[in-house]
């Protein structure tokens, strides 16, 4: 072989190379662990909780709910860097720790579900990002019109499995009376008492998922 094809052969082999390296960080997965900065190694499909800064509406998700979640979203990989995808004004893809750094005392717990479900991940994950862009829904109302955090992760689930992720609850149900100015300030009229909700404590409560992360998640 000539020198000057051995020259060429060797360039290509070394782009070759490169491309391979930026193909494997761009899709790269939980095999290869990454840990925050609060010791959480992140998994795709993971279910993340934090207590959200004080507001009038995080109060009254806690108060009636008597959990310390007020906001939840899924774990994913996008182009190689962990994000979450959440429901939080409009539904959008934060970066984990700028996610970590937004709670309450950088505090998080993080339920995963059981392995019986790792090959529907992929399509768990897709269904909730055909929410992105949905307006958040501050009613609380399980139609598509809207879309608030919880509600976005139990429909991607049940849209991928055909299960339900925790429980429905009615409004009724919860300790709603300390917070009816909230309500009907949001809702423009009388609590609705006969509306079903997923709150995120209930979400938390599913027999799909086990704790395996919580570094002080607090009222």
């Amino acid at each position: 072989m000539t020198s000057k094809r051995l020259g060429v052969t060797v360039t290509v082999v070394l782009l070759l190379s490169l491309i391979a390296c930026a193909v494997w960080d761009q899709t790269r997965t939980f095999d290869t662990p990454q840990k925050t900065s609060i010791g959480y190694e992140p998994v795709e499909g993971d279910i993340v909780f934090q207590s959200l800064p004080w507001h009038e509406l995080t109060e009254a998700i806690e108060g009636s709910t008597g959990s310390p979640y007020s906001h939840v979203g899924v774990v994913a990989l996008d182009r190689g860097r962990w994000v979450v995808i959440e429901a939080i004004g409009p539904t959008i893809e934060t970066p984990l720790e700028k996610w970590i750094n937004r709670g309450r005392h950088r505090a998080a717990a993080v339920y995963r579900l059981d392995p019986k479900y790792a090959d529907q991940i992929p399509a768990f994950i897709d269904a909730a990002r055909d929410y992105l862009g949905r307006p958040y829904d501050t009613r609380y109302r399980m139609d598509d019109e809207a879309i608030y955090c919880s509600e976005l992760v139990y429909k991607a689930f049940k849209r991928t499995t055909g299960e339900s992720m925790g429980e429905l609850v009615k409004l009724g149900d919860l300790n709603w009376q300390p917070y009816t100015a909230t309500i009907r300030k949001y809702e423009g009229g009388d609590p609705p008492l006969d509306r079903e909700m997923i709150t995120p404590r209930d979400l938390a409560k599913a027999e799909q998922l086990e704790l395996v992360f919580d570094n002080g998640v607090k009222r």
